[in-house]
C-alpha cells in the first residue's frame, strides 16, 4: 500500500505591502503554515505534534529526549500511521537496539538510559506503541494486542530491516514477547525489565460496556492515580521530582486521540503471552530492580524456569523501573548482552 504523508510545516509570519488596483498601499500581514512531519524546524525548540504542556516539563533528560522524536510513516491497513520515535543517531552492522516502553506511556521512559547505550555506539531506538505514545491516530485504528503487534513490524519492516535486540519493561515485556514470537524473524535477542507478563488480560467475550473503558481511560489520565503510581515505582525520590516525572508520563494523554485508543486497548482486553512462553525461540535477559513494590519478585524466578533460554539479573535497590532508577547499570548490561554471541539454547 502507498503510504501517503501529511505534510505540514512550523507558522511563517511575514508581512509586507501590496499595490491595489486603485493605486492606494496596504500593509498586509499573513501567516503562513508549514510543518514538517518529521522535526521541528525554523528553530523550534520541540516538535510541533508534542502537546504545549511539555514547556512545563523541567527534567533535562526528557527535554532533550522531547526535541528528537520524529514521526515516520507506517502502513497500516488502509492508512498510513505517522509513528512517533526516537531514531539513532549511531548506525553500525550490529543488532539495533529497539526499545519498547511501559503500559500507557511513551518512549520518553527511556530518557535517562537512551544516551548511554548511544553513548556506548549502539544503533538505539526507541518507538512508541501504538495506541500510546505520540503518533498520529487521528483515524482512530484499533489498538487492540494483534494491532499493536502488526504496527510493531510494519515500523520494523519499513525502517529498521534488521533482526533486532527488544527491549520491554513492565507489560513493555508482553508486548516484546509478543512480537517476538509472532516474528521471529525480526528479533534477535530480548530484554525484558521487570516483566508484567502473569498478569494476563481479560477476556474480550467479557464485553466490557464501553462506558466502564472511558472510565478506566478517564482514571488512568488523572494526576492522583499517577502520582501514586510513581510514589510506588521509584525510592527515595523527591516530591517535586516525582511531581515532573508524573506530567512527562502523562503528556501523551493530553493528544485528543488518547481516550479513544485506551478504551479501545481496555475493551480488547489486553495481552495474555503466559500459555506462550515456551515458544520464545531467542535468549532473553531478565532484568529486575529488587525492591519492585508493584510486581512480586517471584515472578521473576518463575520467568527464567519457563522461558527456554533466560538469564536474570537482579538489579539492587531498585523499584520497578531500573531503567529511570539506575540507567548506568541498565545500560551496562544491555550492552555487555547485545555483544554476547553464545548460541541459543533450545
Amino acid at each position: 500500500m502507498l503510504c501517503i504523508i501529511k505534510l505540514e510545516i512550523p507558522k511563517v509570519t511575514f508581512g509586507g505591502t501590496m499595490r491595489m488596483k486603485n493605486g492606494t498601499t496596504n500593509y498586509i500581514s499573513s501567516t503562513l503554515k508549514i510543518v514538517s512531519a518529521s522535526s521541528n524546524v525554523l528553530g523550534e525548540e520541540f516538535p510541533y505534534f508534542l502537546p504545549k504542556e511539555i514547556h512545563k516539563v523541567k527534567d533535562p533528560l526528557a527535554r532533550s529526549m522531547a526535541k528528537r522524536i520524529q514521526r515516520l510513516p507506517v502502513d497500516f491497513s488502509k492508512h498510513c500511521i505517522m509513528s512517533s520515535c526516537l531514531k539513532p543517531s549511531v548506525q553500525n552492522d550490529a543488532n539495533p537496539v529497539v526499545l519498547l516502553h511501559s503500559f500507557d506511556s511513551s518512549c520518553l521512559e527511556w530518557r535517562c538510559t537512551y544516551p548511554l547505550l548511544e553513548e556506548a555506539g549502539l544503533e538505539t531506538w526507541a518507538i512508541d506503541v501504538l495506541g500510546w505514545g505520540f503518533s498520529d491516530l487521528e483515524n482512530l485504528p484499533p489498538c487492540n494486542p494483534v494491532s499493536k503487534r502488526y504496527h510493531l513490524y510494519q515500523f520494523w519492516k519499513s525502517h529498521i530491516k534488521r533482526p533486532m535486540i527488544l527491549v520491554g519493561p513492565s507489560l513493555g515485556a508482553a508486548v516484546a514477547i509478543d512480537f517476538a514470537i509472532n516474528y521471529p524473524e525480526a528479533v534477535a535477542k530480548i530484554v525484558i525489565i521487570n516483566a508484567s507478563v502473569y498478569v494476563g488480560g481479560s477476556s474480550p467475550s467479557l464485553k466490557l460496556p464501553r462506558i466502564v473503558a472511558y472510565s478506566m481511560a478517564y482514571l488512568l489520565k488523572s494526576i492522583p492515580l499517577r502520582l501514586l503510581a510513581k510514589f510506588m515505582a521509584f525510592n527515595g525520590v523527591s516530591s517535586s521530582k516525582i511531581l515532573d516525572w508524573t506530567n512527562v508520563s502523562r503528556l501523551h494523554c493530553l493528544l485528543p486521540w488518547w481516550e479513544d485508543a485506551t478504551a479501545s486497548y481496555i475493551l480488547s482486553g489486553g495481552y495474555d503471552v503466559t500459555r506462550q512462553l515456551q515458544q520464545v525461540q531467542q535468549r532473553v535477559l531478565i532484568l529486575w530492580g529488587d525492591c519492585d513494590k508493584i510486581i512480586n519478585i517471584n515472578h521473576a524466578q518463575r520467568l527464567q524456569k519457563e522461558l527456554p533460554d533466560a538469564t536474570l539479573q537482579f538489579i539492587p535497590a531498585c523499584g520497578h523501573f531500573p531503567h529511570v532508577d539506575k540507567p548506568k547499570y541498565v545500560a551496562n548490561l544491555i550492552v555487555k548482552f547485545s555483544q554476547e554471541n553464545r548460541p541459543v539454547i533450545m
